[in-house]
């Protein structure tokens, strides 16, 4: 076996209660790595004959959690979740901090793949070689915290008493979703810790629609060996110095974002979108930092960055509110983007986007869109069931987020994203009302603007995105630049935070090496096995289904927002260009292998070795090419 791999994959049937154990493909594994290149994989050859015919939230859909060969080895730890999305309909691979794949790994597993569904509540138990379907009918209906805490009780109380003679057990890992995903909310998340979220893609609402509360994981074995143990530790020392060194980013977070992307780059979300800058220094980390944060340098498995806080409200009328620092993505989208500029009201909105289980990004870039129609007289607070949605209103976000989550009045439009809310709406209200919704492919955008060209540099960021408004997985030229989304499609494989990979790109690779024992170089990947995977990932993108499809033409775009000028601050005025985007998209399709439609090529495909998704694709190519 490949160094870093345990070579097993967990499969469960939870139609059938059937659970096995597989052999992993070495040759697989070699080409698709681990997380995010392992799912797409394994959901092209288990769904890509019928992708278009499958609903995301049907039992047919896969959810597969995966790891990467660096797992437990790259300093800071992660795993990724995908399946196809009930967000754009396409494969997303979205990954999220702490140590359940550590956990998995430990015991024996580098990937679940998940399918069929439960008639009741239940969650997957392992440890080790013990895996169990177990009932979980008490934990459902619970909130975040509630659920971590009872779930975390009595996975100790069972391990502490069947397998005492090991002494007193640390805390499982545990990945779970609340009660917006047991309501199949499209913007909710799959859970770890009480704060850590795999927000992107919706998957939230597949555990729902599976009827999986949680996978409780405890793994007792050691890592697996690696190639070169010697030139790992080596790396070890040098990627702990180099991330040790980022005293800011060790010290504030990304939480530092929420006064500097705004006052000074010009491209944090305001009142959705309809502003990017802002100088309320009451929205400072400072103040944040004096005000709410009450734990600093707290980090997951491995991680020398240490990047994260616990944030608590002390006092007045939000008292008691309990989160993490807000990052940045929570500090702009449940902050700035709903008028919000207080770290107090911040925190709260974000405690409770986390105790329903409703990503940050997409479930704020949602209230905003709601925020933005009642602002405009299109809702009404009888719309609304009686909350005043007026910007700043924290407890009337708060009121709605979970409307949401329970799908309550209009929360049950809200619900689907959005893009569907949008449509949705659109036909209630008898007007198009897509020109507020800033999302791309039914993906909101991460809180990262292209207008002000400070942040995002390339206006087809989002555009041409295989993970639609991802901010994390970025259409670039060159597609060999460290920033790429091929880059990036590496870093979800092996699977890395993003935030240690920073200070020294080069490491990932070499720390590659010195695990698998294979020679990778970023351009042989960015031109090979890492085309590859995206080219996968577009096809099943335009496949889309069973409900709407996109058409490059159209979709391969920015939101109509931001060829709006700026109205406001120091980059008053700009926009984003419709014919550059035009320009660069021609470039960016001939790079990656796509036609004049946006649609990957048969050439570049069959020289890839995929002949069957160039097959799949030419119900695409007559869609499209004459429509």
């Amino acid at each position: 076996m490949i160094g870093g791999y345990c070579g097993k994959i967990l499969e469960v049937n939870l139609s059938t209660s059937k659970i096995h154990v597989a052999d992993a493909d070495e040759d697989i594994l070699r080409h698709y790595i681990g997380g995010r290149g392992l799912a797409t994989k394994i959901l092209w050859d288990r769904l890509g004959s019928k992708w278009s015919k499958v609903d995301p939230l049907s039992p047919e859909n896969l959810l597969i959690v995966a790891t990467g060969p660096l797992t437990g080895f790259y300093p800071g730890g992660r795993v990724c979740i995908s399946g196809k999305s009930p967000q754009s309909n396409g494969i997303i691979g979205s990954t999220v901090g702490g140590e359940s794949g550590i956990d998995l790994k430990c015991a024996g597993y580098d990937a679940i793949v998940i399918e069929g569904a439960s008639k009741d509540p239940v969650y997957l138990w392992i440890k080790d070689d013990e895996v169990e379907i177990r009932d979980a009918s008490k934990y459902w209906g619970l909130d975040g915290k509630d659920t971590v805490v009872k779930l975390t009780k009595g996975a100790l109380d069972y391990l502490n008493n069947k397998y005492r003679r090991f002494g007193e057990w640390k805390d499982p890992s545990i990945l779970y979703i609340g009660p917006a995903g047991e309501n199949l909310s499209r913007v909710a998340v799959v859970m770890e810790k009480w704060t850590h979220a795999a927000g992107y893609g919706g998957y939230g609402a597949v555990m729902g629609s599976k009827k999986l509360k949680a996978i409780v994981i405890k793994g007792s074995g050691p890592l697996p060996e690696i190639h070169n143990p010697i030139k790992f530790h080596n790396l070890l020392y040098r990627a702990y110095d180099e991330c040790i060194r980022r005293d800011g980013m060790r010290r504030w977070g990304t939480g530092a974002g929420g006064y500097s992307v705004g006052a000074i780059q010009s491209s944090e979300p305001v009142r959705n979108w309809q502003e990017e800058w802002h100088d309320e220094r009451s929205f400072g980390v400072d103040e944040f930092e004096r005000r709410v944060w009450i734990k600093r340098y707290w980090g997951d498995y491995g991680c020398p960055t240490t990047c994260l806080k616990i944030a608590l409200v002390k006092c007045g009328p939000y008292a008691g509110s309990l989160t993490d620092n807000p990052d940045y993505e929570l500090q702009a989208y449940v902050g700035t983007n709903l008028g919000i500029f207080t770290p107090e009201e911040n925190v709260y909105v974000a405690s409770v986007v986390d105790d329903l289980g409703i990503c940050g990004i997409n479930g704020g870039n949602v209230l905003g869109f709601a925020a933005e129609l009642y602002q405009r007289g299109i809702l009404t607070k009888e719309d609304l069931g009686g909350l005043d949605l007026s910007w700043g209103n924290a407890k009337a976000f708060g009121e709605l987020a979970k409307m949401i989550a329970y799908r309550i009045g209009i929360g049950d439009i809200l619900a689907e994203g959005t893009y569907r809310a949008a449509l949705k709406l659109s036909k209630i209200k008898g007007m198009d009302l897509l020109p507020y919704a800033v999302q791309v492919k039914g993906v909101a955008v991460g809180a990262h603007g292209i207008r002000s060209r400070m942040d995002y540099p390339t206006p087809i960021a989002y555009a041409c995105s295989v993970q639609g408004g991802d901010h994390t997985s970025v259409a670039r030229l060159p597609i060999d630049s460290s920033g790429s989304e091929l880059v990036r499609i590496m870093c979800d494989s092996a699977v890395v935070c993003i935030f240690n990979f920073y200070p020294n790109p080069s490491l990932m690779w070499e720390f590659y090496e010195a695990v698998t024992g294979i020679r990778l170089t970023p351009r042989d990947w960015c031109y090979g096995d890492g085309l590859r995977i995206l080219n996968i990932q577009r096809a099943a993108l335009l496949l889309g289904g069973p409900d709407f499809y996109w058409d490059p033409k159209v979709h391969d775009d920015n939101p109509l927002r931001f060829y709006e000028p700026l109205p406001t601050g120091p980059y008053k005025g700009q926009a984003a260009d419709r014919n550059e985007v035009e320009n660069l998209k021609k470039q960016y399709y001939e790079a990656v292998g796509w036609d004049e439609y946006g649609i990957p090529r048969s050439d570049k495909l069959r020289e890839l070795g995929l002949e069957d998704v160039d097959s799949a694709l030419e119900e695409v190519r007559k869609r499209l090419k004459h429509s």
